[in-house]
């Protein structure tokens, strides 16, 4: 029996914990095999192999889906230390990117997303071997995501708190206020401007913008006739509205492209009131990784480039 357990144990491998978390993750084997790119009997393999190693089922039956039993919940953390680990046992100290092979999962919401990314895809596909980049919505950014492995990187305005969570500034844009010039004129006073009704983006988890909550802090009641979960979906109720829209400047050549823009007329608060600072925030662990500190510095290049405001009308 003892033999048996040791065989057992070292049977272990990195890709059948990594469709463990997946399956995990998902609460479903084919969600979890369109993932990552595999048929549903190699990860039916692969969770087999590991329920006998560890003596568990891991998943039972639930409607039309599957959820974890006690003991896989409990093995997940271990799963992904391990994985952690392992990474980092093979890592080595330097980091080549003309002969690397990266998977990346990027949090972000549709505008990070749409200004970083394609940009970010292009950039580093040019200098590595291959790239798969996976992208999964922010929505309201917990360390959460970053402790279970759920992205190696965290793009938001709001980075959230921990010892054990690392940020840095990625640029700074501006809020401003978008309309339809050809069905109305640019509100030009703080009145105006409170006056009108608003179009703005409340994201599926109810998470409102952080622009919203600041005014919302400062007394400014806002008349919000449309709410919608995206920055995409405000220009087709924008166009030929009477509305406005206070949304992110660097939208402008984008999902924006054809609306004119005024600065926030809040008078002496508006600079703070607008300012949208943009961070990349990811776990402690990755703070020495080679490979992880070279994609750090690829966004930070692509990000610097991507930073040039339309400047808003006076």
């Amino acid at each position: 029996m003892n033999t048996m357990k040791k065989i057992d144990h070292l049977a272990l491998d990195g890709h059948a914990l990594e469709l463990f978390l997946a399956v995990l993750e998902e609460g479903s084997v084919t969600a979890a095999a369109t993932r990552l790119g595999l048929t549903q009997s190699a990860v039916s393999h692969a969770l087999n192999k590991l329920r006998r190693i560890v003596g568990d089922p891991l998943f039972a039956k639930s409607g039309r889906g599957i959820v974890a039993t006690a003991h896989a919940q409990a093995l997940a953390a271990k799963a992904r230390a391990l994985i952690d680990e392992m990474r980092s046992f093979a890592g080595g100290v330097t980091f080549e990117p003309a002969s690397a092979q990266l998977s990346l999962t990027i949090a972000a919401n549709d505008f990070q997303r749409d200004l970083l990314l394609p940009r970010l895809f292009d950039h580093v596909a040019a200098q590595v071997t291959n790239l798969n980049l996976r992208v999964i919505p922010s929505q309201s950014p917990s360390p959460a995501m970053l402790r279970e492995n759920r992205c190696d990187l965290l793009i938001t305005p709001l980075p959230p708190s921990g010892v054990d969570i690392v940020q840095k500034r990625l640029l700074q844009d501006d809020y401003v206020c978008y309309y339809d010039s050809k069905a109305r004129a640019a509100p030009a006073t703080r009145g105006a401007y409170l006056a009108a009704r608003h179009i703005t983006v409340v994201y599926t988890d109810n998470e409102r913008l952080d622009f919203d909550r600041r005014l919302a802090a400062n007394g400014f009641h806002r008349d919000i006739a449309i709410s919608v979960p995206s920055f995409s979906g405000v220009p087709s109720f924008l166009r030929g509205s009477q509305m406005l829209a206070s949304m992110p400047s660097l939208l402008a050549p984008g999902v924006m492209h054809g609306f004119a823009q005024v600065r926030i007329p809040l008078a002496s608060r508006t600079r703070t009131l607008a300012e949208l600072p943009m961070y990349m925030v990811w776990h402690q662990r990755f703070q020495k990784d080679p490979a992880h500190r070279w994609i750090r510095s690829q966004l930070e290049t692509v990000a610097a480039k991507a930073s040039h405001p339309v400047p808003a009308k006076t």
